[in-house]
Parts: C-alpha cells; sequence; structure tokens
C-alpha cells in the first residue's frame, strides 16, 4: 500500500472505520413530504471522516476546511456534532483496542496514570480553570490519562486545569474502554502527586496493587521505573495539533477528537493505516 500523508484516510483506515458510520435515522411518528428531486444530498460519510481528520491533524480551524476538497465545513461540523452524541467516536476507540488486543495483547499487568495540562485561551469554556503553569491568569485544560504496558491508551479524563491529579483517579478508572480481565494482578504506576492515603484506597477498592513514587522512598531498591510510557503517550496525543491547545468550547467536542486519536493510536500499533 503507498504511504498517504497523515491527514489523509487511506483504504486501509476506511475499511475499519466504515462499518461504524452511524446511519440516519428518521423520527418514526414523523411523516416525510419529500419532493422528488428536491433537497440536497447526503454527504459523502468519507468525505466528511476526512475532513473531521484533517482538523484533527492540521489543527486548522472548522471554518478553514478547504471546500474545494471537503465541501461545506460547517456541513462538516454538523457531521461531527451528530456523530459524537451517536458515540461514533468511542466506538472506534473501542473497535481499535479490541484489534489491538486480539493481536499484540493489552499489557493489563502494569498500567501507567499521570496527567498534563492544556492551554485553553477561549472564553467560555467547559471543564476549564486556572492554570498554574501560568500562574493563574490564564485558563487552561488537564488531559488524564491512563495507559496499558505498551502505552496503548485504555481511559481518559478532561478537567480543568486546576484540578489535581489525585482527584480524578476514581473517575479514569471506572472509565475504562475494556475492562479488565478477572484473575489478572495489575500494578499501577504513577508520579508523586499520586501519593497519599486516599488514591492508595481508591486503588486498592479496585483490585489495584499501588507502584506510586513516595515522597520518602523506603530503605532498598526502588522499584522498576515504568511511567514513561505515559509520557509518550501525552506526546502522542500532541502529534494531533487539534489537541495541542484546546479551542474546543465542549467538552464533549474536546473528547470525541480525544477518542478518535486514541483509535488511530491503538490501530497504528496493529495496521498499516498510513503505509
Amino acid at each position: 500500500m503507498p504511504k498517504v500523508k497523515l491527514w489523509e484516510v487511506s483504504d486501509e483506515f476506511w475499511k475499519r472505520v466504515e462499518p461504524f458510520i452511524p446511519e440516519k435515522k428518521r423520527d418514526p411518528e414523523k411523516q416525510y413530504q419529500r419532493k422528488a428531486g428536491a433537497g440536497r444530498k447526503p454527504k459523502d460519510p468519507r468525505k466528511v471522516f476526512e475532513g473531521i481528520i484533517y482538523v484533527l491533524r492540521t489543527g486548522c480551524q472548522w471554518k478553514a476546511l478547504p471546500s474545494e476538497r471537503y465541501g461545506s465545513a460547517s456541513s462538516v461540523h454538523s457531521y461531527f456534532r451528530t456523530w459524537l452524541k451517536q458515540g461514533f467516536f468511542l466506538s472506534l476507540w473501542q473497535a481499535g483496542l479490541a484489534e489491538y488486543d486480539d493481536m499484540e495483547g493489552i499489557a493489563w499487568s502494569w498500567q501507567s496514570l499521570d496527567g498534563t495540562m492544556l492551554k485553553a485561551p477561549l472564553g467560555g469554556m467547559e471543564d476549564a480553570g486556572p492554570n498554574p503553569t501560568d500562574r493563574g491568569k490564564k485558563r487552561g485544560s488537564k488531559r488524564h490519562l491512563l495507559v496499558d504496558g505498551h502505552g496503548v491508551p485504555l481511559s481518559l479524563v478532561v478537567t480543568g486545569a486546576n484540578r489535581h491529579d489525585s482527584t480524578q483517579v476514581g473517575a479514569v478508572l471506572d472509565t475504562l474502554v475494556s475492562p479488565v480481565p478477572e484473575g489478572i494482578k495489575h500494578w499501577l504506576y504513577a508520579d508523586k502527586g499520586y501519593a497519599g492515603e486516599p488514591v492508595d484506597r481508591q486503588l486498592k477498592e479496585r483490585g489495584y496493587a499501588s507502584r506510586v513514587i513516595r515522597k520518602k522512598r523506603k530503605p532498598g531498591r526502588p522499584p522498576k521505573n515504568r511511567r514513561w510510557v505515559v509520557e509518550a503517550a501525552h506526546s502522542w496525543f500532541n502529534r494531533f495539533r487539534k489537541l495541542l491547545v484546546r479551542y474546543e468550547k465542549k467538552t464533549e467536542s474536546y473528547l470525541a477528537l480525544l477518542h478518535l486519536a486514541a483509535a488511530i493510536i491503538c490501530w497504528r500499533k496493529v495496521a498499516p493505516i498510513y503505509g
């Protein structure tokens, strides 16, 4: 398969996405009267999806979509909003993770958790708060990410930048895209920001063995550092330029883009979707 650009959709990629494209549903209680030849024809779903990928990869504004290639930008964004409400992007992430699990196997034994801050310059945003890295003068969001032993995303949550990492442990572990298999002992690695009795209690309740770095280490050989995989995963997400700085005012829109990026990360581990 010839190599394609990152903002393009290859046939290998599309054949994985197409089965999940939502069908347009009509209200069974409503009577539709449409004259022959009237109204607009529905857009080609592949063109719509390609437009969404273009925005995700390049970071351009929705209105800046090249109309000669993708058609009306407002129409593409309208499809995006409709699809996210139907759970399309989350379904892609679940499908990508399932295929990765079948071919490589999710490394459940040890997982890593960390958060990263993002600038959110627009006003009126959901889940945005004073950014500590900007001395609280500017607003930002925080992406809390859980990955397996190979850096494949398993769960993520978006909050305001002023929310401490340790307060979101339960939310992240309770929103796993794929449930942890029974009978597998799994460890959670995290930095000092997650140290403390409240986090230890939440991990124990969910069957995790803690490998949180302590502020005062016990004598002896320190535990093996496995936290780097989540930092690598955050960098993979940041390669999608639409995610690097948050311009989506609605959290559900930003989450949908994150879910799509997570699906791509999963598929790239097991399939040549970009040649």
